[in-house]
């Protein structure tokens, strides 16, 4: 996700990854499989895992059906299985990902009946083999897709309020935030409770896909299942009690129930307190943290009452949470400027296809309003 690039590589390195590069929306690496089901497993902020195969030229559907017909498939699929194409298209050589993706799935398939006489079976949902084609231009660039359901699926999402935050973005947040679990962590406008539950795992050391039954690699001819357990049980191990007092907040009572019933399908409901409580009423609950809130950007309230609810947020950190590091992340730039702090940090995020900003607020005793945005 754009913003996230240096967390995930600072995350891939931890794993042990190598000629870590990072690109635009992704970051590229190096691996054995070891690496590969570590990091499906353990990363929070990737969205998927792609192993490249091959990159050619196309300019038009001849070029693009022969290009993928010149790809050996039967390196990663049997006749007797099925696969998924997945398009993400973009110049103007191929405008129309879905036709791009019926293409791709022709061409492998007329390989598989020309060298077989069968052919595999399409299957959207739970396929062996999942291909990701990206177009740019006229370069295509083909991938396997080793995680299968996208990795902000963590299985912990029971219920929701609209507009709920992405799991990778929300941990995303976090870690950017330098909140490192040796502080309390404060979310005073849950939702239905994705950052504090992040927050917790990350407290905890659980990794983000303890929850998930199987990845795309599972169906692979190639998955060594003993190296799998593996490498579940060394992350497993790993996990520790939480060392730290995490709080979540919401004045909207279906807020709170979406949030309470989610911390108990992820197993952190004793880690997180959920308080019925606005923000306007809420007290800091120690001298030192980290609060990030993800508060309304404009869509039901009016202009001035949005920028109103913002000077009030402001209000309420410079009065009661001096010692403590705010985060708000809107896409109201307008709204953000009326919070009335001076920002220690400014960061661009997408939350969905908003471009958000990522304030970072230092609250000190006597901390003067600057309107310097």
């Amino acid at each position: 996700m754009h913003g996230l690039e240096p967390v995930l590589a600072a995350e891939l390195e931890t794993l042990g990854a190598t000629d870590i590069r990072q690109v635009k929306r992704a970051v590229v690496f190096k691996g054995d499989k070891r690496i590969l089901y570590a990091a499906n497993y353990q990363l929070r902020t990737a969205l998927r895992i792609l192993i490249p195969i091959a990159s050619f030229q196309a300019q038009d559907e001849k070029s693009l059906y022969e290009g993928i017909r010149t790809i050996d498939w039967q390196q990663y699929l049997k006749p007797n299985q099925s696969l998924a194409v997945d398009a993400i298209t973009s110049g103007n050589f191929f405008k129309h990902s879905h036709f791009v993706a019926l293409l791709v799935k022709d061409a492998i398939v007329d390989q598989f009946r020309d060298l077989h006489g069968r052919r595999p079976d399409v299957n959207t949902v739970t396929p062996h083999l999942r291909i990701q084609i990206h177009i740019s231009g006229e370069s295509i660039d083909v991938s396997l897709d080793s995680s299968g359901d996208s990795l902000h699926r963590r299985g912990y999402r029971a219920d929701t309020v609209p507009a709920p935050l992405n799991e990778v973005l929300a941990a995303g947040m976090i870690l950017l935030s330098g909140w490192d679990a040796n502080s309390d962590f404060v979310d005073p406008m849950c939702g239905s409770g994705t950052l504090p539950i992040e927050a917790a795992w990350i407290a905890t050391a659980t990794p983000p896909q303890y929850l998930r039954p199987s990845f795309g690699f599972f169906r692979w001819s190639d998955f060594d299942e003993k190296l799998w357990k593996s490498v579940k049980s060394d992350a497993d191990a790993s996990i520790k009690p939480c060392p730290v007092k995490l709080y979540a907040g919401d004045k909207d009572p279906r807020a709170r129930n979406a949030t309470s019933i989610n911390l108990m399908q992820s197993g952190m409901e004793k880690n997180v307190r959920v308080q019925s409580v606005a923000f306007e009423k809420l007290l800091r609950p120690s001298n030192h943290g980290v609060l990030i809130a993800n508060p309304p950007y404009d869509e039901r309230m009016q202009v001035s009452d949005i920028r109103d609810f913002y000077q009030s947020m402001g209000d309420r950190l410079k009065k009661q949470w001096a010692g403590w590091d705010a985060w708000i992340i809107s896409s109201n730039r307008d709204a953000l400027k009326s919070m009335g702090l001076r920002t220690a940090r400014r960061l661009a995020l997408f939350n969905g296809a908003m471009e958000c900003g990522y304030y970072k607020y230092e609250m000190y005793e006597g901390t003067k309003r600057l309107d310097d945005m």
